[in-house]
């Protein structure tokens, strides 16, 4: 697997994009940060929709920029999503969906039927872009991106102008994109939710730069991320689901370092999933807890510990298994239970969310 080499210096009044990246040639990547963190502005200049005046991009091996070399934006084989769909109105979908088309050379790995296929838009091909909700548009400009045989799908905030209802409906679609398609994904979004379901990888950006970069679990669970995945710290678990508890409506999923019950969301098992436990739902205790409402207790080993955002807590890294939890304690608690690198621990995880 070639990886994408991206190196760019953008000099704007008040805003600096500067990058070196070397970015993974197959699955989801997510560029994540606030708004003017440069996520965009990152995803334009590998479209070649801003020319960076210093800048280096290898995609498999060919050069689109370099000090020499400059391949336009009409050559270069992607695939680029907007926030807003920008349908024609005067077509039909599937009109639209071959106007695309027409950017094709036939080389691309997705073609028009696979693209209808995916995203689930074979009975509105007849209908006219107003007739049609955000998340159907969306649905279709997505289409329409892949119908020109990309080598690389660019997504820019897909669902930023969608509201709840409509991003769930949506998701799913983009779930099936992450597990069938064998192309690179780019997809910059500011929601902690959509980069837990959807990301194999994550770039997280600030100022202009790229602070953190790495496989989504081990980059999350790092105590110095710059950039939190929202509003608190948390990690994202490869599982499959084990069993289901039908008379307590409950799913056990195991990963690689033990079992987790949560909430059953009539996923089959055997099925892969993540899941998202966050800090805040994680406590420690040095003995096996009694009685307790808590029913996820796991083995751990406190990795390592770092200050949290208020002076009163700390963030403490927990080795279970194969991998890796992040709690939330207050300082005062940490220093009765003492807390400190190599210190076995028991987990006890509150509440667990399926990424479903």
């Amino acid at each position: 697997m070639e990886n994408i080499q991206a190196r760019f210096k953008l000099d704007w009044p008040g805003f600096t994009l500067d990058v070196d990246l070397n970015l993974p040639g197959r699955g989801v990547t997510a560029l994540f940060g606030h708004s003017g963190s440069g996520k965009t502005s990152l995803l334009r200049c590998i479209a070649g929709l801003e020319r960076a005046s210093c800048g280096r991009l290898v995609f498999k091996g060919k050069i689109w920029q370099d000090e020499k070399n400059w391949l336009p934006t009409h050559r270069r084989p992607i695939g680029y999503v907007f926030q807003e769909a920008s349908l024609f109105p005067h077509l039909s979908i599937l009109g639209n969906l071959r106007y695309g088309q027409k950017r094709s050379d036939g080389a691309g790995r997705v073609g028009l039927d696979a693209a209808i296929e995916l995203l689930g838009i074979g009975h509105l091909l007849e209908r006219k872009p107003d007739t049609l909700s955000g998340g159907e548009r969306q649905r279709v400009g997505i289409a329409r991106a892949l119908a020109v045989g990309p080598e690389i799908l660019l997504m820019d905030e897909p669902l930023a102008a969608l509201d709840l209802k409509r991003k769930q409906e949506i998701l799913p679609y983009l779930e099936r994109l992450h597990d069938e398609l064998d192309i690179p994904v780019i997809y910059v979004s500011h929601s902690p939710d959509e980069v837990a379901r959807l990301a194999d990888h994550i770039v997280a950006m600030d100022g202009g730069r790229a602070v953190a970069a790495g496989p989504l679990g081990e980059t999350l669970a790092r105590l110095d991320l710059p950039i939190r995945l929202g509003e608190d710290v948390g990690v994202v678990l490869d599982a499959t689901v084990g069993e289901i508890d039908a008379e307590w409506h409950l799913a056990r999923v195991d990963f690689a370092g033990g079992s987790l019950w949560t909430r059953d969301h009539a996923v089959p098992v055997g099925k892969r999933v993540r899941v998202r436990v966050l800090a805040r739902d994680v406590s420690l205790a040095l003995d096996e807890p009694g009685m307790s409402s808590i029913q996820n207790c796991l083995d751990g080993c406190v990795e390592s510990v770092a200050a949290d955002d208020h002076p009163g807590l700390l963030l403490v890294r927990v080795q279970v298994g194969a991998s890796l939890l992040v709690a939330r304690l207050t300082r005062r608690s940490a220093a009765q239970l003492g807390i400190a690198p190599g210190l076995p621990v028991k987990v006890q995880v509150k509440s667990v969310a399926l990424m479903e």
